[in-house]
């Protein structure tokens, strides 16, 4: 029966004594070393479907052969060796045998076993056919094998084609068909399910989808449901797999595919790549691991020889040569220099030296040639050695030399006289004088042309020449680019607030200006000795105190103790003092001020503080207060009790606007204590603690400088001797314990532990009129009366950073903001300068400084113009005042 369906079913060792020939080395006479080839000639077209028939025979009625097409000396463990492409001759015998016996056995059965090769569909044989080896000559092709080979290869070729063609209708021994079924086992699992149905969900744990039905999503977004055999277990799936091998339903080799959940049944071929695999042999049974050797030998002919003979052309040989181009330039050189020539180039003569040149006997030395030569200027310019400079070109031709001038360029009978008189070096137009033809025909010949070329030619050759290099710069490009003002706001900008004394038809100078710490309150001094109290808000005038009583009381205190006075009049004793410095206490909780006024510097309390500030104020000027009519806390044999002395006020009353404090709780109002030196006070400035205060009276000598404690009525002096100038200025450091001094011309810097001097500024003022140091401590300014604003990094050098000129009269005052990057300077000339200043905590970076406004509130009386300006310790105000009499505000709207 299943001789109608395939062919008779022969032994299987026909099967495998065709594959051993295809893969195992030939003998010398080219004959195979396997023993049954001469006998499966005639029966290629029956090996196949035998064997197929006993593997199935074999599955459905032996429980212990593991694979239909799996050879049996595949699980014998005592053969140590791997298979290369087939089994071995024993291995075949016992095949053969008891492939024999079971065929005697299954006579019978003939007509199920043709259902049951129906149902298994066969796809690969065992041994693929081989492509056919040829070998090549030295000219590429293929050459003829031997008789005995090339007849062998032949017959197993046509087995195999017979084989494939029975079992697919289609020969695969082409390259093609070797190629398809190679690819067919490569390719990747996107490219098998070319209809999108499998599971899609990437890396996700599967374990996920154990409570649900379905076990992913596909490409087209549809659920994978899940196959009945997916939740059973390993004993289930084989009891499964005996029943469907004895109801002939299906294969016994199924693997399962978890990411899918289904049951996948193994095709032949992949059988038989396992298997493959699993022996160490190559997986492709189409794979030849010995190929014919083809004798290459190398030529002169790189197409004969076949070496790098499919290669492509290097991408140089399509380039021109930098080699070739580099010759043909030093040939160009050398032929341009005269070294060699043409026929030196096209081969007629030898050597350079067998050409003889031309006029080699005569003396070129005397042969006249151009001096300046216009024609070659750049090539002069090029040449090595000296630099060559051009003669100078001479002026072109101007209306004077035109023969039909205009009527002022013909001279007069008196120009002609003193043009007669003249050297020919001095006249306007040299020999030449302008005359007038009537048309260009008239226009002799000029008498003085040779002349004046041989003029030229000494020139040309006497008078020495240098090259001048000029630079051409853009001025604009040498101002250094600053920031735009509105990029470095905020600042002010807009006056707000006007602060008048009521009742007052005169004005009154305005010497000084101070902010108290928190912004509150102004105060002012004026011209006639008179401290004012404002509020900042509303302008409001608050207090008002006339010092000039503390200056009266210092005359009678000096007058008690004998101490000789000047020679004055009595006119300059009863002339009123202006207040010539005035400083608010930094510490948020003193509510006091000082005040400079003739010789005295005057302690007086604000009233201004609530009930804890009032308290810490109080009990700062308990010192003060209690001082008795000795000098105070001063010991008697320090030099500091000879230049000052400590007064207390407190049962004195001085003319005030009232005598009730500003606040509630401001507890006593007006001047407390004075201090009497022996000259005029100049200025005076707190610690950034509010304990300590230096006063400065530039014509004291060495006792210029004194330092006073106020918290126990105490002073000290300094400084010995006068040394560099005198005082003018002087403040403290804010962090270090440093203190400068300012004279005229010099800043200079004290170490106040060490007593020792640390550091001279040179400012390159005439003189000093005002000094402010910088929040960080590491940068000054100072302002002078010769219109100089002096900025210093004490980290740099000793001569000034920055110096600034932009006022046109003397600076008055310049100061910091305590918050913002803010400067400002007040001159004479009745304008308020205000400058970014931006100071880097990065050392290497310099300071930013941009003048952004020039605010114009004072008009210049007297010569003076706005002699105070101070900033508002919280916001970006300022207020400014001036000679006019007039105190502004600037905010910045």
């Amino acid at each position: 029966m299943a001789r109608k369906k395939k062919q008779t079913p022969q032994p299987e060792e026909d099967v495998d004594e065709e594959e051993a020939p295809a893969m195992e080395p030939a003998d010398s006479d080219g004959a195979s070393s396997s023993s049954g080839d001469d006998d499966g000639d005639d029966s290629s077209e029956e090996e196949y479907d035998s064997a197929a028939e006993h593997e199935h025979d074999d599955d459905d009625r032996s429980a212990d052969d593991d694979d239909p097409q799996v050879s049996d000396d595949y699980y014998d463990d005592d053969d140590d060796e791997f298979e290369e492409q087939g089994s071995s001759d024993d291995d075949e015998d016992d095949r053969a045998e008891r492939q024999g016996s079971i065929d005697d056995d299954d006579d019978d059965d003939d007509d199920e076993e043709v259902e049951i090769l129906d149902e298994i569909d066969v796809d690969a044989p065992r041994a693929w056919p081989a492509m056919g080896k040829t070998k090549r000559g030295a000219d590429g092709r293929g050459k003829e094998k031997e008789a005995g080979a090339t007849i062998e290869s032949g017959q197993r070729e046509q087995r195999n084609n017979d084989k494939m063609i029975g079992e697919g209708g289609a020969s695969s021994s082409s390259a093609a068909d070797v190629a398809k079924w190679m690819h067919a086992d490569d390719l990747s699992s996107d490219d098998e399910d070319g209809d999108g149905a499998g599971n899609r969900i990437g890396r996700v744990p599967l374990h996920w989808y154990d409570d649900h039905e379905h076990i992913g999503y596909d490409a087209h977004g549809d659920k994978v449901i899940k196959s009945s055999s997916a939740n059973k277990d390993l004993l289930d799936r084989a009891l499964d797999a005996e029943d469907r091998l004895e109801n002939n339903k299906g294969n016994k080799f199924t693997v399962h595919d978890a990411l899918n959940a289904k049951d996948v049944e193994l095709t032949p071929r992949q059988i038989e790549l396992v298997r493959r695999l699993q022996s160490g042999a190559y997986a492709h049974p189409e794979h030849d691991a010995h190929p014919d050797y083809v004798d290459y030998y190398s030529g002169v002919d790189p197409m004969k020889s076949g070496l790098n003979s499919d290669r492509y052309e290097k991408k140089s040989r399509f380039q021109p040569s930098k080699w070739e181009k580099l010759q043909v330039r030093r040939l160009l050189h050398r032929l341009k220099c005269g070294s060699i020539s043409m026929d030196f180039l096209e081969g007629k003569v030898r050597d350079m030296n067998d050409l003889v040149k031309r006029g080699e006997g005569e003396d070129d030395t005397d042969r006249p040639f151009a001096l300046w030569k216009g024609d070659e200027e750049d090539e002069l310019a090029l040449r090595k050695g000296p630099q060559h400079m051009p003669a100078p070109k001479v002026p072109p031709p101007g209306h004077a030399y035109s023969y039909n001038p205009p009527e002022e360029y013909l001279p007069n009978e008196e120009e002609l006289r003193e043009w007669a008189e003249l050297d020919p070096e001095d006249r306007p137009h040299g020999h030449f004088v302008p005359q007038k033809f009537a048309n260009l025909r008239s226009v002799g010949a000029y008498e003085h042309s040779v002349k004046e070329r041989f003029e030229r030619c000494l020139d040309l050759y006497l008078c020495p020449r240098a090259m001048k290099r000029r630079l051409n710069i853009d001025p604009e490009s040498l101002v250094p680019r600053l920031p735009r003002a509105s990029d470095l706001r905020p600042f002010p900008t807009t006056r707000c607030v006007r602060y008048v004394v009521p009742n007052r038809k005169e004005h009154v100078v305005v010497r000084c200006l101070t902010v108290s710490p928190d912004g509150q309150f102004l105060a002012s001094g004026d011209e006639d000795g008179v401290v004012r109290l404002w509020e900042v808000q509303t302008g409001r005038l608050l207090r008002s105190w006339n010092l000039m009583e503390a200056v009266d009381i210092g005359e009678e205190k000096k007058n008690e103790k004998g101490e000789e006075e000047d020679d004055a009049s009595d006119d300059d004793k009863s002339k009123t003092k202006p207040i010539a410095s005035l400083e608010w206490n930094p510490s948020r909780s003193h509510h006091v001020l000082l005040a400079a006024v003739g010789k005295c510097a005057v302690v007086i309390s604000t009233g201004t503080g609530g009930p804890d500030e009032s308290e810490v104020t109080d009990a700062l000027l308990s010192s003060a207060l209690s001082c008795k009519n000795g000098g105070g806390n001063i010991s008697s044999e320090s030099r500091a009790a000879k230049a000052v002395s400590w007064t207390s006020l407190k049962k004195r009353k001085f003319e005030s606007s009232s005598d009730a404090p500003v606040s509630a709780f401001g507890g006593r109002s007006g001047p407390v204590a004075i201090l009497l030196t022996g000259r005029d006070v100049a200025s005076v400035k707190w610690h950034r603690k509010g304990d300590y205060f230096v006063t400065v009276s530039p014509k004291a000598g060495a006792a210029a400088v004194l330092i006073h404690q106020l918290s126990k009525a105490s002073s000290q002096q300094p400084f010995g001797k006068n040394k560099g100038g005198e005082a003018q200025l002087a403040c403290f450091h804010p962090r270090k314990p440093f203190l400068f001094v300012a004279t005229k011309e010099h800043i200079k810097v004290y170490h106040l532990v060490k007593q020792a001097m640390v550091k001279r500024l040179m400012s390159g003022c005439r003189h000093i009129s005002s000094l402010d140091v910088h929040g960080s401590g590491d940068h000054v300014v100072a302002g002078g009366l010769d219109r100089r604003l002096a900025w210093f990094d004490l980290d740099l050098s000793s001569a000034p950073y920055k110096t600034l000129r932009y006022h046109e009269k003397a600076i008055r005052s310049v100061g910091f903001h305590p918050r913002y990057p803010l400067m400002a300077s007040a001159s004479d000339d009745g304008t308020v300068h205000v400058f970014h200043a931006t100071v880097y905590s990065d050392l290497m970076r310099n300071p930013l400084i941009v003048p952004v406004k020039v605010l114009r509130a004072h008009t210049v009386t007297s010569g003076l113009g706005a002699l105070g300006a101070v900033f508002h310790p919280t916001q970006p105000w300022l207020f400014s005042g001036g000679a006019d009499g007039n105190i502004h505000l600037f905010q910045d709207l």
